[in-house]
């Protein structure tokens, strides 16, 4: 059987019924629906506005009803009593929700159920900004997208082709393992992704960098809200040790090369020039009548034109090749690696990474003592010449190492190789 209500139905068979409560009366109708039934409905004035509640039987209207009545009467015995303190407060808030077409207790009664969730009004502001913040309107792009965006920017703008590369092979794995939208990568992911990948502090540095500048280019364009990588863990880089070579080793290095790898070594050990440089230079960028190297910002690694001098005895070792054109190394890069490898191989030593460069800038330090002048030829900061190369070797090993000369015989084996 239906449960019976507590509450007395009205006396009068009239309609609309009237529940009445102190000064409080609540009407209750009754409507009849297109099925042919009655449906109830009670006229709620809580909000300042008249709203009328349905409700599918006569007991649960009349149930409501009496709910609002002591509710209303409530209200009124709580008005009558207030202070001058409280009813300008009353008027204040009144105010401050006019803009907004609110009525106070609709606002009083939202507010209470927010704080059901985040226990606090300074908690409850800062998540109303978040949202607001987070759905804003953005254009919802893909990384994928966002990065070929980026890149054909940044080419457009000449940036030089080893940055290109360099954003091209790290962002290109950070979009395969991102298949989403921009707007949707949190700093949680980010970081989780750095984790896996299990760099070096060097390496997760370079990448934390990389995926920064995408973020920002998103940001800038309206791809995303805010940029997830400024709170993702920064890491301390410790500087390796510097790797060079001794004026022996080169010696080795250089008498087991092949004659179309020798100008790299020359131009590795003693003229500074970047390994991914000497791929891009051609040999009218060797100007050996006005001893100097130009290095276009198309083949720096800095995007800037640089000069470097030809000294005496490089300017020996690639005179046999006066006369030839197009790029110096011609076999790609992938090839350059193992014929570096091969060679070190066949002289009995191990090919160190970057030390030809680094060779260059110790030597050339040591021979001038101008760190100005040697970051300048290097295309590097004073500040890193004088953190990595101060020091390494002395005046002596440097005589020693520009001193190093092709023989006659090696001259000639050369010329050969290139007169047919």
């Amino acid at each position: 059987m239906a449960k019976q209500s507590s509450r007395k139905r009205p006396q009068s068979s009239k309609w609309p019924h009237k529940i009445s409560l102190g000064r409080v009366t609540v009407s209750v109708y009754r409507r009849k629906l297109p099925n042919k039934r009655y449906g109830y409905q009670v006229a709620n004035y809580s909000t300042d506005k008249r709203r009328l509640d349905s409700y599918p039987t006569e007991d649960q209207a009349l149930e409501a009803a009496h709910r609002l009545a002591r509710q209303l009467s409530k209200w009124q015995v709580l008005a009558a009593s207030l202070s001058n303190q409280d009813a300008a407060a009353y008027a204040s808030a009144i105010q401050s929700l006019e803009p907004h077409n609110i009525p106070l207790p609709a606002a009083a009664a939202t507010l209470a159920k927010c704080l059901e969730t985040v226990d606090d009004l300074p908690t409850l502001l800062t998540a109303v900004k978040f949202y607001a913040t987070r759905n804003k309107t953005i254009t919802r792009k893909r990384v994928a997208d966002v990065v070929d965006e980026l890149l054909a920017v940044k080419e457009a703008r000449q940036a030089s082709l080893r940055y290109l590369q360099d954003l091209q092979s790290r962002l290109g794995r950070f979009a395969t393992a991102f298949q989403k939208n921009c707007c949707d990568v949190t700093t949680a992911h980010v970081q989780g992704w750095l984790d896996r990948l299990k760099l070096s502090t060097q390496s997760y540095e370079n990448y934390r960098r990389t995926v920064y500048t995408l973020f920002g280019f998103a940001v800038a364009r309206g791809y995303a809200v805010d940029n997830p990588v400024k709170a993702v863990e920064r890491v301390k880089v410790r500087p390796g040790e510097v790797a060079i070579y001794t004026p022996t080793e080169i010696r080795k290095l250089l008498a087991s090369s092949s004659s179309d790898f020798l100008p790299c070594l020359g131009l590795g050990a003693f003229a500074g020039v970047r390994s991914a440089e000497i791929e891009r230079l051609k040999w009218s960028d060797i100007r050996l009548a006005d001893r100097i190297i130009v290095v276009g910002k198309d083949q720096a690694k800095t995007a800037s034109r640089r000069t470097v001098p030809i000294s005496e005895n490089l300017a020996l070792w690639l005179a046999p090749y006066a006369g030839q054109t197009g790029l110096i190394w011609k076999a790609g890069h992938h090839t350059l690696y193992d014929v570096q490898r091969k060679t070190a191989n066949q002289a009995g030593l191990k090919w160190k990474k970057n030390a030809l460069r680094h060779s260059y800038a110790s030597y050339r330090f040591a021979q001038t003592t101008d760190a100005g002048r040697v970051a300048g030829e290097l295309g590097n900061s004073v500040s890193t010449v004088h953190k990595h190369y101060r020091e390494l070797v002395t005046p002596t090993e440097a005589k020693k190492w520009f001193n190093i000369k092709p023989t006659s015989t090696a001259a000639n084996i050369i010329s050969a190789a290139y007169a047919n």
